[in-house]
C-alpha cells in the first residue's frame, strides 16, 4: 500500500512539474520560442486544430517566429487564431506564411513576467504540497484500518516528505531559470 502511495505521489508529481514547463514556456520573454504558440488552436474547416497540426513553427532568429502552413490555403486562418489567441504579438501575412516579430521586452514589463512567474511557481509549490496531504490521508487511514505499523507510517510520511521537499527545490531552481532568461538583455 505504502508503495502505491508514493507511486502514485511521484506520477502525479511529475505532471505537475511538466504542466509547470508549458506554462513557463508560453510567456513571452522578449526571445522567440516555437511554445508561445502551443496554445493556438485555428478554426480549420470548422473544427479547432491545434497550430502544430497545421503548420510548421520555427525560429529563424532570436526575434522571429516563422509559420510555414501544410496547406497554404489556411494562412488567413491561422493569422486569425494568432490574433484570437493574444499572445502580444502581431502576425505579418504574406501570402505563404507568417512571420511574428518579437520586440524588445522593457525593464518594466521584465519585473512584471519575473512576478508572473513566481505566482506559476507558487501555484505548483500549492499542488505539490496538496498532494502531499493527500497521500499523508491515504496513509493514515490505512493506519486506523489497522493495515499498518507505527513505524511503517512514520517511515511512508517521512519518505513523502522528502519527495516533496525534493519537488519545492526542482520548482524553485525552474523559476530561477526562466527568471535569469526573461532578465537576460
Amino acid at each position: 500500500m505504502i508503495d502505491q502511495v508514493q507511486i502514485a505521489l511521484e506520477e502525479k508529481i511529475s505532471k505537475s512539474l511538466e504542466k509547470l514547463k508549458e506554462e513557463l514556456n508560453t510567456l513571452r520573454a522578449g526571445r522567440a520560442n516555437p511554445a508561445l504558440l502551443d496554445k493556438v488552436e485555428v478554426n480549420y474547416y470548422g473544427s479547432p486544430t491545434p497550430l502544430k497540426q497545421l503548420a510548421n513553427v520555427a525560429c529563424p532568429d532570436a526575434r522571429t517566429i516563422l509559420v510555414t502552413p501544410f496547406d497554404p490555403k489556411s494562412v488567413g486562418d491561422i493569422e486569425h487564431a494568432i490574433l484570437a489567441a493574444n499572445v502580444g504579438i502581431n502576425p505579418a501575412n504574406d501570402g505563404k506564411t507568417i512571420r511574428l516579430s518579437i520586440p524588445q521586452v522593457t525593464e518594466e514589463r521584465r519585473k512584471e513576467l519575473t512576478k508572473e512567474v513566481k505566482s506559476i511557481g507558487d501555484e505548483a509549490k500549492i499542488a505539490v504540497r496538496n498532494l502531499r496531504r493527500h497521500s499523508n490521508e491515504e496513509i493514515k487511514k490505512e493506519e486506523k484500518a489497522g493495515d499498518l505499523t507505527e513505524d511503517d507510517v512514520r517511515g511512508a510520511l517521512d519518505e513523502i516528505q522528502k519527495t516533496t521537499d525534493k519537488t519545492i527545490k526542482d520548482i524553485d531552481e525552474i523559476v530561477a531559470r526562466k527568471d535569469k532568461e526573461i532578465m537576460e538583455v
